[in-house]
């Protein structure tokens, strides 16, 4: 497997800058392989080129490690379930990525490049079904909306009952979320900002200050009563509870959400381990969660809050983008570090505690696009 990981990562340097071109060739060879399939996307196609080549690049860089590798695929397969893809789907995409990938490559294309990409993608496709296969759950879950509460123009909170079938999670985790009554078969992902409950009350944070679609929509249309579809939870940003190290968390924006989920999880038992959250916004008008966790502090002794602003010089607290501020306060070696927000945020905190020499084992993260 050795080989064919080189194989992979050399030959996606010919074809990574057209990253446009494979994505609308993909999409035209599989529409016309199998035309049925373009039911099951949505009409407007902005954006679903750029989610399959994400999954493919976290897969080509996850070969040579054959754990990650697997969970990373079983999920994946087990999530494919809500856009209805079946067993048979698999060797119509597999036609039409191979396609894409010779055409946007080029004459560096070779056979050694094409077979390796046969062999992976064939490994691929039998790990993706066999999630799928192992999946006890309904490909997606009903969920009734049940509050929403608006923080200024862009950002909202708003909490969700799922419906008929239990759904379980675990706090740090996302699912995916789908507005049949105003975006139909478009997904986004969104952190949980809740521990599991026996309710089936799932809460989340949502920040759309452009015209993006599902998260314009959270922020400005849903009210209660409307509902929504939620897909199997994914990630593995949650608590490891054999750890006795103390726990850093670091949160951007909304990317308060699963940091907040897993201190109410903390709050459930830990007793021994001192938490430190860090939660950083432009302005202080931004920080609406901030009341909500200073209430967690007066209650749990083993948790501090420390809030920071980066463009309000009035603020009573830290100033200053948030890696920043959780640098003044290290080292943070001896701590399970988790980290929410922005992608540009999260990379700027992963530089922050590696240059502190934070093993990256205890360093957890996601990262997906506020759309």
């Amino acid at each position: 497997m050795e080989n064919v990981a080189r194989l992979l990562k050399e030959s996606w340097t010919l074809v990574e800058e057209d990253r446009e071109r494979l994505s609308g060739h993909f999409y035209a060879r599989l529409f016309l392989l199998d035309p049925a399939l373009r039911q099951l996307f949505p009409v407007q196609m902005t954006g679903q080129g750029d989610r399959l080549l994400e999954a493919i690049i976290t897969a080509i860089h996850t070969v040579d490690d054959p754990e990650s590798f697997d969970e990373f695929l079983r999920a994946l397969g087990r999530d494919h379930r809500k856009y209805h893809v079946d067993d048979k789907h698999y060797a119509t995409m597999g036609v039409a990525l191979l396609d894409a990938l010779r055409s946007t490559a080029g004459d560096g294309w070779n056979l050694e490049y094409d077979q390796a990409w046969r062999d992976a993608y064939a490994a691929i496709a039998a790990k993706m079904v066999a999630g799928a296969a192992d999946d006890g759950n309904p490909p997606f879950w009903h969920a009734e909306v049940l509050t929403h509460e608006r923080y200024g123009p862009d950002t909202a909170v708003l909490t969700c009952r799922a419906l008929q079938h239990p759904l379980s999670w675990r706090a740090g985790q996302y699912v995916s979320l789908e507005l049949p009554r105003f975006h139909p078969r478009v997904w986004r992902n969104y952190s949980v900002a809740n521990a599991p409950n026996d309710d089936n009350v799932l809460e989340f944070h949502v920040r759309s200050p452009g015209a993006g679609w599902v998260s314009g929509a959270l922020v400005r249309r849903v009210r209660p009563g409307h509902l929504l579809r939620l897909a199997a939870p994914m990630g593995s940003m949650t608590l490891d509870r054999t750890s006795e190290r103390d726990i850093l968390c670091v949160a951007g924006g909304v990317g308060l959400a699963p940091i907040k989920a897993l201190v109410e999880e903390l709050a459930t038992y830990n007793r021994t381990r001192w938490v430190h959250v860090f939660y950083g916004a432009r302005q202080a008008a931004d920080l609406y969660g901030l009341a909500g966790l200073q209430e967690l502090v007066a209650v749990h002794p083993w948790l501090s809050v420390t809030a920071a602003c980066s463009d309000d010089r009035d603020f009573d607290g830290e100033v200053g983008d948030i890696p920043d501020v959780v640098a003044r306060y290290g080292p943070w070696t001896t701590h399970d570090c988790y980290v929410s927000g922005s992608a540009q945020m999260v990379r700027s905190a992963l530089r922050v505690l590696a240059a502190d020499g934070v093993p990256p084992p205890n360093i957890r993260y996601d990262t997906f696009g506020d759309l």
